[in-house]
């Protein structure tokens, strides 16, 4: 199945993060992304499908994570109000599956299965 998904867990909490808003973009040109979808993750801090209504092509995505909605929600002041991820789309018949390991001072992100 092609598809781009993913997964945030809060490190610093030690748990999936849900409720954090995420929007999954393709680049057009240089300066345009135009809009895929718009989603929340689930209380398991997963989005599994963000291709909602949209096939797979090759190309730029970016995934961007509204962080500060979630940590104020918690009472914890972070240094990142938002995270963007960017990745290269080349074989548009994978699975795409990008995880974020989020805290109040940093994350990381891989490719996922």
């Amino acid at each position: 199945m092609n598809r781009i998904s993913t997964h945030i867990l809060d490190l610093g909490l030690g748990q999936p993060a849900g409720g954090v808003a995420v929007r999954l973009e393709k680049q057009e040109s240089t300066a345009n992304w135009r809009l895929i979808s718009a989603a929340e993750t689930d209380q398991d801090g997963r989005c599994a499908q963000l291709l909602v209504g949209t096939a797979l092509t090759a190309g730029t995505y970016r995934l961007h994570f509204e962080t500060a909605a979630y940590f104020a929600a918690r009472k914890i002041e972070t240094l990142y109000p938002f995270v963007e991820i960017t990745f290269q789309v080349r074989d548009a018949g994978s699975h795409f599956h990008i995880p974020l390991l989020l805290n109040a001072n940093g994350y990381t992100t891989y490719r996922g299965t």
